[in-house]
C-alpha cells in the first residue's frame, strides 16, 4: 500500500491548538482532514479541520510557511482551487503537504504559532461546504447486506450469480448530493399494484430507509480507455467521508427490474463534509476480508498481495435516531446499529479498479460509495430494511422469514419504527480506533425528513 505510517501518526504528538489534544475529539493533529468552509474572516476557503478550529489554506500560502508551487502539479485551474486541487496532486506531493501542515501545527517556535494562529478560524462559526461532486457511484459491496437482502426475497437463493465475481454498483446522481445538516424532502413515486397485473399506486413513499456506507473520494483521475491497476488503484484516492444513501424502499420494489435502482435512490444522498486522507487512515488498515474455501477468488486484475494483506480498513460506523418527539422533549438520539467496514465482501481497490477496467475515466473528486455496510448480527445491520427484519441467514440454523415479518424500533417516547417517519432525524458516525495510535473520526452525516409535496 501506498500510505506509510510515519512521524505524523505519532500517538504522543500534541499540538498548541490546545482542543484537538482531547482524547474524545474526532480531530486530533494525526487527522487533518480536508474540508470546504465560508468563515467569518475571509469568506469561503479550503482548510484542514484540528480540533474545534479550521485553518485556512489559502491563508496559510500567503504566509510563505507552505510552498505554494507544490500546487503547479494540481490538474485544476488555480482560479477553482478548492478541495479538488487537492484530490489530482500525487501521493508523494500530498504527504508532504500533511508532514508540512504537522509540523507547523505542533511548532514551538511562538512566531510560527502566531502566523499560523492568525488562519485558524472557529468551526461552529464557519458554514461547512460540499464541492459539487463529479460523478457518483454507488456499489453493493458487503455480503452480509446482500445475503440479508436476498434473504427476505429469494430465500432459496440470496445471492446472484455474479455477487462473488465482481463489485456490484449502479450509477447514481451527483447533482442530488447534499452536505450533513442539508433537510430532506420525502420522495414521491409509483408503487406496485397491490395484486399482480393491477395498477401501480403513486404518492409518498411509505417505506423510507438510510444506508449506513462510507464513501471514498477521487483523487487523481485516469485518461480515458487506460484501467488504473490494482497496484495503483489506492494512489488515485484522496481520502474517504460518512455517506447515507436515502432509499425509498417501495418505490425500489417497483422499478429496479430490470434496470436497477432509479427514483428510488436518486433523491438525495448525504455526505459528511470532512475527507479524511487515506495518509491519516494508514494505522487502521487490515487484511481484506477472508473469503470462504469454497469462494472464487477475485480475478487476477483484482488480486494483489498487497491487497488481501491490507486492503481493509478498521472503520467503526454507527447509526443513531431522533424522533421530531424527542428532539422536542431533550432526549438524546437512541443507537441504533454498530458496523464495521472491515467487514466489506470487496476492498477500495479492487472497486476502483474495476470500476476503470473497461476504460472508464475516473476523475478529481468523483464520488464511490461502499454500499451499505452490515455485520453477521442484527445490531450491526446498516439499514431499516435490515434492521427490523425478524429474519437471520447467519444463525445456526438460518432463520429465514418472509421481508415482511418486521418487528418495530421502539424508542423513548413510545413511538415505533420500521422506516423512517417524516421528522426523523439520522445522525451516522464513524471512527478508527487502534491501540498505540490517537483516535481518528469523520465528524458527523445528519439529515432530517420533512413531509412530501403535495401531489
Amino acid at each position: 500500500m501506498p500510505y506509510a505510517i510515519d512521524e505524523t501518526h505519532d500517538p504522543n504528538l500534541k499540538s498548541w491548538v490546545e482542543s484537538a489534544n482531547d482524547p474524545k475529539s474526532d480531530f486530533p493533529i494525526q487527522n487533518l482532514p480536508w474540508v470546504e468552509f465560508t468563515g467569518p474572516k475571509w469568506g469561503e476557503g479550503l482548510g484542514v479541520r484540528i480540533g474545534n478550529q479550521i485553518l485556512d489554506l489559502h491563508g496559510l500560502l500567503g504566509t510563505g510557511l507552505v510552498d505554494e508551487s507544490i500546487f503547479q502539479q494540481s490538474e485544476i485551474e488555480r482560479s477553482t482551487f478548492g478541495v479538488w486541487a487537492i484530490a489530482s496532486l500525487n501521493q508523494d506531493t500530498r504527504s508532504k503537504l500533511r508532514t508540512r501542515l504537522v509540523e507547523l501545527l505542533s511548532s514551538e517556535d511562538s512566531g510560527v504559532q502566531d502566523a499560523v494562529r492568525q488562519q485558524l478560524e472557529p468551526a461552529d462559526k464557519c458554514q461547512i461546504v460540499i464541492s459539487p461532486i463529479g460523478d457518483y457511484t454507488d456499489f453493493y459491496a458487503s455480503l452480509y447486506h446482500a445475503t440479508n437482502v436476498g434473504s427476505m426475497f429469494r430465500p432459496d437463493n440470496p445471492l446472484l450469480p455474479n455477487y462473488k465475481h465482481i463489485p456490484i454498483g449502479y450509477h447514481g446522481r451527483a447533482s442530488s448530493i447534499v452536505a450533513s445538516g442539508t433537510p430532506i424532502k420525502r420522495p414521491v413515486g409509483q408503487q406496485a399494484p397491490a395484486e399482480e397485473g393491477g395498477t401501480p399506486s403513486f404518492g409518498p413513499c411509505k417505506l423510507l430507509d438510510y444506508e449506513m456506507e462510507m464513501g471514498v473520494i477521487v483523487g487523481r483521475g485516469n485518461e480515458l480507455g487506460e484501467p488504473v491497476s490494482i497496484e495503483d488503484a489506492e494512489d488515485h484516492m484522496l481520502g474517504m467521508c460518512i455517506l447515507n444513501d436515502w432509499s425509498a424502499r417501495d418505490l425500489q420494489k417497483w422499478e429496479y427490474v430490470p434496470l436497477g435502482p432509479f427514483l428510488a435512490k436518486n433523491f438525495a444522498s448525504t455526505v459528511s463534509p470532512y475527507i479524511v486522507t487515506m495518509e491519516a487512515l494508514a494505522p487502521f488498515r487490515c487484511a481484506a476480508q477472508e473469503r470462504d474455501a469454497g469462494d472464487p477468488q477475485p480475478l487476477a486484475y483484482m488480486d494483489s498481495d498487497a491487497n488481501r494483506k491490507a486492503g481493509g480498513i478498521d472503520i467503526k460506523v454507527e447509526v443513531y435516531l431522533a424522533s421530531a418527539k424527542m428532539r422536542e422533549q431533550g432526549i438524546e438520539p437512541v443507537h441504533l446499529s454498530t458496523g464495521n467496514f472491515k467487514d466489506m465482501y470487496w476492498t477500495l481497490a479492487q472497486m476502483l479498479t474495476h470500476h476503470t477496467v473497461n476504460g472508464c475515466n475516473l476523475q478529481p473528486g468523483d464520488l464511490l460509495g461502499s454500499g451499505t455496510i452490515s455485520g453477521t448480527t442484527r445490531d450491526a445491520r446498516g439499514s431499516m430494511l435490515e434492521l427490523t427484519w425478524d429474519g437471520d441467514p447467519f444463525a445456526e440454523p438460518p432463520v429465514l422469514v418472509p421481508g415482511t415479518q418486521r418487528t418495530p424500533i421502539v424508542l423513548p417516547t413510545g413511538e415505533e419504527r420500521k422506516f423512517i417517519a417524516d421528522g426523523d432525524e439520522v445522525i451516522m458516525k464513524a471512527y478508527c480506533e487502534r491501540e498505540g495510535y490517537r483516535r481518528i473520526g469523520f465528524g458527523e452525516c445528519r439529515g432530517i425528513i420533512e413531509p412530501a409535496r403535495e401531489v
